[in-house]
């Protein structure tokens, strides 16, 4: 095993049990290495640190597996990781009977790199890094004897792969796709799930406990879901008893969805939705003084991977939430996500706070959101603290 020596005093966040060693901090290595091996992690003076996977060709050169220095990486340590990661989950009461379950969070479960979600009897795999990739086959063995599903499909082709030189990889690792569309129910509404081509790994689980709120919040209101993709907020908005739901899109091909995703709930009522393929940004401002919502959700795409697009992203983050607020009647409410890793929560704050100030309007934290519990994060990682949000009422 080759032996990867850090720079002195870059053994500090390792001792802090941060997963991610970047180029910098490294002095040295010894030994061959391919992508994805594991590498012995040492500070100066040869002290025993870690065990990670190497990645030459990212920024980050190497994960931590284990802060163990003796643990041995091997198809054990995966199917242990996997099965203490779905005990933490099953531990959970408010978790036991959700159909969508996020199984594997990445670093918070110490497995960096491997995301696994479960619908129903089908799982979803994503694995983003190049020491993931090298372990697929003990990840995926991990999950079936963790939970005996029937099916195992691989979503592997989100953009950072590049960044680890790693080509998209999509496709069955355990069974076959199902013969019918796979749909699961969250809050008492049903849900297609799209794991081929749909977003992430088919859907945004992080999302579920807020899309509860707005059930809560929605009885005789006027909603307005933007950034809407396949209607999960819109459709908790109609469960609760909203007067009318406007979904905005720019994509026609997830209103679709979204309209499907409502024939699949004959519970709701179909005349109160409204549907908007639209630019967001440019919708938003159309609107401005000709409409006014009781209750506007504003969830976009991600803006800034990195703090390195921050200031891009706080320009688009103040023109959406500027624009929701000067459409809100008073006393109305507006929830407002960020997903952006770059975009910490205290800076988001100040750029919704910048916003109330612009569009003259006084606004108050009601409530802070988060992602849901089967989306921990670790104290030693805050990078993974990366769903943030603020739900304000608006004089």
């Amino acid at each position: 095993m080759a032996t990867l020596t850090l720079h002195p005093g870059k053994e500090k966040s390792v001792l802090r049990r941060h997963p991610w060693l970047f180029s910098g901090s490294i002095a040295q290595l010894d030994g061959r290495a391919r992508p994805g091996d594991t590498v012995d992690v040492v500070s100066c003076d040869g002290r025993p640190l870690a065990r990670a996977a190497w990645s030459p060709a990212s920024q980050i050169r190497a994960r931590v597996w284990s802060f163990d220095p003796e643990e041995t990486i091997d198809h054990a340590f995966f199917k242990r990781r996997v099965a203490a990661a779905v005990a933490r989950r099953a531990a959970l009461p408010e978790l036991a009977a959700q159909q969508g379950l996020r199984l594997i969070h990445a670093e918070s479960d110490g497995l960096p790199g491997v995301i696994a979600d479960r619908y129903g009897d089908t799982v979803v795999v994503q694995l983003t890094t190049v020491g993931a990739d090298k372990w697929r086959a003990a990840i995926a063995d991990s999950l079936l004897k963790a939970i005996g599903c029937s099916r195992i499909y691989e979503r592997s082709d989100a953009e950072v792969r590049s960044l680890e030189g790693l080509q998209p990889v999509t496709g069955w690792l355990l069974g076959e796709a199902p013969g019918d569309e796979l749909v699961i129910e969250e809050n008492g509404v049903k849900m297609a799930v799209d794991i081929v081509g749909g977003h992430k790994t088919g859907f945004y689980l992080d999302q579920r406990d807020n899309r509860r709120r707005v059930a809560e919040l929605a009885r005789d209101r006027r909603v307005l879901n933007c950034f809407c993709y396949t209607a999960g907020f819109s459709l908790q908005a109609l469960a609760g008893g909203a007067r009318e739901v406007v979904s905005m899109d720019s994509s026609g091909p997830a209103l679709a969805t979204g309209q499907r995703n409502l024939a699949l709930n004959p519970q709701l009522d179909a005349a109160r939705a409204i549907w908007l393929e639209a630019d967001v940004f440019a919708e938003l401002r159309n609107l401005r003084g000709g409409a006014s919502y009781d209750l506007i959700v504003l969830d976009p795409p991600k803006f800034a991977h990195t703090a390195a697009h921050a200031e891009r992203a706080a320009r688009a983050y103040k023109d959406i939430n500027l624009s929701a607020l000067r459409l809100l009647a008073p006393g109305g409410l507006l929830m407002t996500y960020s997903c952006s890793g770059g975009v910490t929560a205290e800076l988001f704050q100040k750029i919704v706070a910048g916003a109330a100030l612009d569009a003259g309007r006084t606004a108050r934290i009601v409530q802070r959101l988060q992602g849901a519990a089967d989306h921990p994060v670790d104290l030693a990682f805050p990078e993974g603290d990366y769903l943030k949000g603020l739900l304000l009422q608006v004089d």
